[in-house]
């Protein structure tokens, strides 16, 4: 425990608060140029309406409340019900089928009820540094902020889902492929260090709370300079994994176009049984987005609708771990695993050591938009191959961070020594689910990391989801 008159002198670079705000604004910006009629739709059992979205985020931080400030009283109980998710431990919940079958609460409700959260926040989040633990309610803070920005991804698919082209989102002009990336490199296998290092001797504890670093609350580092990662990426473990060869570059439309063309989804061959049941029974015949007229594949996105022709040199996207595993078998390779993933994305042989990035360890701002399409870069789509050739890992692969998640064909479980820091967060998530990793062009820059595991099901495909393959050497 940090001692009260060290964290004290802390309370004067303004604490978590500007953090609390500077993410929670971004929430209401990216919902920003929806109508009013936008926010209750739920056009699928797998989406949500965004309005559950900026309540669902205010719902986790009153649970903070709830606990730690004395006196609170909850805002609602309905709130509580219908805002839920699926923490078992916090009472009743509305199905998740169910979050678009009801027109209360309202969106101006849902909106008065974040700002009361907002407020009581505020207020506790000015009080906190004074309590002994404070340590442990900032971390809790600091998990709530990172679990926004997972919803801030979210409602991106969601908005997609909805609206797509209709969505006025505030685009910025794609970047051009500055060189041709292709072809495959070698990387070389041994022990490997998997997963998030850590900041203390237990590298499964979380790190200590405030940033040790000289760094201002209120600049823009101030995020990074608290490290930060899920429980599900640690501890780091050693692995062994032999050599292997990985792309370059992720697949792109016009890698996966021919695969179409060559009877991709006409032939079982290059199926798992549960994907080509998919194939039949939903009648796939491309990745979700794209729709075929006129003689030709197009694709819908945030821009509009596109030839996919005019397209062929985007990372592929939308595809589900089912499609991209036939792909690979395909084009006679595989999907790598999430190790060989990290490897290739964070190892440095000339250093012999890993490193926080592809690149090398980020600024105190995180990636910038010279080495990675994130959400901040503002392109709401993917780039062309070769648009971030400052993105180039030590291999010479590039874009994997950013642009599109990537399937690897690792199952979602717990490393060895796992050990869970908010129940019902992670670990009731491991079975049945692949791993991605990478980030895409809707994940906030301070939110990714190479050791960071997101999952999805293998039939899914509403994500931004592509893949890069690999190969046995």
């Amino acid at each position: 425990m940090i001692a009260k008159p060290q964290v004290n002198t802390l309370v004067e670079t303004g604490s978590i608060a500007e953090l609390y705000q500077t993410v929670r604004t971004r929430t209401l910006e990216i919902v920003a140029p929806l109508e009013i009629e936008d926010y209750v739709i739920q056009t699928a059992e797998f989406m949500s309406p965004p309005r559950w979205h900026i309540g669902h985020t205010s719902w986790f931080f009153e649970t903070v409340l709830q606990k730690y400030e004395p006196g609170y009283k909850p805002y609602s109980e309905q709130f509580l019900f219908y805002f839920n998710s699926y923490y078992e431990g916090f009472g009743a919940r509305m199905p998740r089928p169910k979050r678009g079958t009801r027109s209360r609460p309202t969106v101006r409700e849902t909106l008065r009820y974040r700002e009361h959260i907002d407020e009581q926040m505020a207020q506790f989040i000015e009080r906190v540094l004074d309590r002994d633990d404070a340590e442990t309610i900032l971390s809790i803070v600091r998990l709530g902020l990172e679990h926004e920005m997972q919803h801030q991804e979210l409602l991106v698919y969601d908005i997609k889902h909805l609206l797509c082209d209709q969505f006025d989102a505030p685009m910025k002009p794609a970047p051009l492929s500055l060189e041709t990336v292709s072809g495959m490199v070698e990387v070389e296998g041994g022990l490997f260090e998997l997963g998030y290092e850590g900041t203390g001797k237990d590298a499964g504890e979380p790190p200590a709370w405030p940033p040790q670093r000289g760094c201002r609350a209120g600049d823009p580092g101030w995020m990074r300079a608290l490290p930060f990662a899920f429980d599900n990426e640690k501890p780091q473990h050693r692995v062994f994994l032999e050599d292997f060869l990985i792309d370059r570059a992720p697949v792109s439309n016009g890698d996966y176009l021919e695969f179409m063309n060559a009877g991709g989804y006409r032939d079982f061959r290059w199926w798992h049984s549960a994907g080509w049941e998919k194939v039949n029974q939903e009648q796939w015949q491309a990745p979700l987005y794209w729709e075929h007229g006129e003689g030709e594949w197009m694709i819908r996105d945030f821009a509009g609708l596109h030839r996919v022709a005019d397209k062929l040199n985007e990372p592929v996207s939308h595809v589900s771990f089912l499609e991209a595993s036939a792909y690979a078998k395909w084009a006679g390779k595989r999907l790598p695993t999430e190790a060989e993933w990290e490897e290739a994305a964070s190892f440095s042989p000339a250093l012999n050591s890993k490193q926080e990035f592809p690149w090398g360890d980020a600024s105190p701002e995180g990636p910038d938009e010279s080495h990675a399409n994130l959400f901040e870069n503002g392109l709401w789509s993917v780039a062309p191959v070769g648009a971030f050739p400052e993105s180039q890992n030590a291999y010479g692969c590039q874009q994997m961070i950013g642009d599109a998640w990537e399937w690897t064909t690792s199952d979602y479980a717990p490393y060895p020594g796992f050990k869970s820091e908010f129940d019902e967060y992670n670990d009731k998530w491991f079975v049945g689910q692949k791993v991605l990793r990478g980030g895409s062009f809707a994940t906030p820059r301070s939110h990714i990391r190479a050791t960071y595991r997101n999952f999805f099901y293998p039939h899914e495909r509403w994500m931004i989801g592509g893949f890069r393959c690999a190969k046995d050497k």
